[in-house]
């Protein structure tokens, strides 16, 4: 698992107009695949793939699973609902944010 500083990622997804997300949302779903593989297997680029496929219906199944896939960590609560919302309403950014969050809070410097 790696650290991420949150408010770069914002910026470089900001800077790079979104591309930056797809390599977030890759490391983000690596780590998910590291920490809970009997929870998340699918790699990060069929990650990607399907939800370029799927003009980003499969990322609203993704952001979902996120919210499940993190519970092992001690402390976090289901998240899941909360994320499919966030991410109807177009805020993914958001959702990686606090999963970002949850990652750097259990991961050791």
């Amino acid at each position: 698992m790696q650290r991420r500083n949150i408010g770069l990622c914002v910026v470089f997804a900001i800077i790079t107009c979104g591309i930056y997300m797809f390599y977030w949302m890759y490391q983000i779903n690596e780590t998910a695949r590291r920490i809970n593989p009997q929870r998340w297997n699918t790699d990060g680029g069929m990650v990607i793939l399907f939800t370029i496929i799927t003009c980003g219906i499969y990322g609203y199944y993704w952001n979902y699973q996120m919210g499940k896939a993190f519970q092992v960590f001690p402390d976090v609560t289901d998240n899941s609902i909360l994320y499919l919302i966030l991410s109807i309403l177009n805020l993914d950014i958001v959702n990686y944010c606090l999963i970002q969050n949850d990652i750097n809070r259990y991961t050791p410097e």
